[in-house]
């Protein structure tokens, strides 16, 4: 076993399996050691896969803990051998990690070659917890967005993952507020963002009138499978600008936490979307003596086709801070978003009554809902509906 063919994370699963094994007295690392750490701690794509594919994981966990406790224990021998079972497995993991073209072997190839090449054991309780070799290859190939080119490529993961939130697995965890109306808005979206160049459109609206609503409606779009071939299965990924400025004191430190998320996104060769709310906060953002902004990192990969972005603000900041830098507003396509009718409001209004109902646990009459869209729009001055 050459260990720098292995990735970081999959080095410190299977030394968390020979602990296992030590802890035990059991003389031979096998593939449930290795299954069992695998379990305890999932991470990025691993923890997806767990989850794609259905598993309970303390029920797993309590599975592989009562197989071990089926293997005898040898007191006084210091010898942690690898067994027949192992040595089987991780010459599969090495495989799989050249034959989908990795440079080197990650948790998820040695989760897959465990599911194939285990014990027979270990594989009938494999696809008792629904892992079979289908499943977790499907699992890998809907959910995996690069290719392992180091040995932490969960840090890119990460990037995404600790600076933005996932509004297509939202949708598909029905966690998003339904969309009601607003399907013009929508369609000119989905027909920029489906052209080959100028494919990124900026919403310009006033502060409520649903900008991030209509992003949301396309999530749904997406997961329901109601949008052209060209962004079919695509993630889209909601940006959190405070996130990436909190907390960076030194110069440089913005601008890689921003470049991990945008490598992310450029090696996933257009399977992400990326959605920046108050887009206009990009030009400045993190800049400091000697430093580049946001939006000079933004540019290329926008110039490029490497990204394709989907922006939002107000018609105030956007021609205040986007139209004078001519670079970025050529690389944006406006679409306005008016605020709707008192008609149109009730019509939202009716639409989540539902969700509103049993959030606090009351009964709202359907009179109440359009005098609050009348009334709102008759004596509030300072704020747009539906907000």
């Amino acid at each position: 076993m050459e260990q720098d063919k292995y990735t970081a994370r999959t080095l410190a699963a299977l030394q968390s399996a020979q602990q296992i094994a030590a802890m035990r007295y059991h003389q031979e690392i096998t593939s449930a050691h290795v299954l069992l750490a695998l379990a305890k701690e999932p991470e990025g794509l691993l923890a997806t896969i767990f989850e794609v594919c259905g598993v309970d994981l303390p029920m797993l966990k309590a599975r592989l803990e009562k197989e071990l406790a089926s293997i005898p224990s040898v007191h006084g021998s210091n010898r942690l051998g690898m067994g027949m079972d192992m040595v089987r497995v991780l010459g599969r993991a090495e495989e799989l990690a050249k034959s989908m073209k990795d440079d080197y072997v990650s948790t998820e190839h040695l989760l897959l070659a465990i599911v194939t090449d285990g014990s027979e054991e270990i594989q009938a309780i494999a696809r008792e917890f629904g892992l079979t070799k289908s499943s977790v290859q499907d699992a890998i190939q809907k959910n995996r967005k690069q290719n392992v080119t180091s040995d932490n490529p969960e840090e890119g993961y990460q990037s995404l993952e600790k600076y933005g939130r996932d509004l297509t697995a939202a949708a598909r965890a029905n966690k998003l507020d339904p969309v009601i109306g607003r399907d013009e808005e929508i369609r000119r979206t989905i027909e920029i963002l489906s052209r080959r160049t100028k494919n990124n459109p900026v919403l310009i609206g006033e502060p409520g009138v649903g900008k991030t609503a209509i992003v949301e409606g396309l999530a749904r779009r997406i997961v329901a499978g109601d949008v052209p071939e060209s962004l079919k299965n695509k993630t889209l990924y909601s940006l959190d600008m405070g996130a990436l400025v909190a907390g960076a004191k030194f110069r440089g430190e913005f601008e890689e936490r921003l470049k991990g998320v945008l490598n992310e996104i450029a090696k996933s060769e257009g399977q992400i979307l990326l959605f920046i709310d108050e887009v206009h906060t990009v030009v400045g953002a993190g800049a400091a003596e000697g430093a580049m902004d946001a939006g000079n990192l933004l540019k290329p990969l926008l110039a490029r086709g490497e990204l394709r972005c989907i922006g939002a603000t107000t018609l105030n900041e956007y021609r205040k801070y986007i139209e004078k830098d001519t670079a970025l507003e050529r690389r944006f396509q406006p679409v306005m978003v008016g605020e709707p009718t008192v008609e149109d409001t009730i019509s939202i209004l009716r639409g989540l009554k539902d969700r509103y109902e049993v959030h606090h646990g009351v009964r709202i009459r359907d009179a109440a809902l359009v005098a609050a869209a009348t009334l709102s729009d008759r004596y509030i001055y300072d704020r747009f509906l539906p907000a």
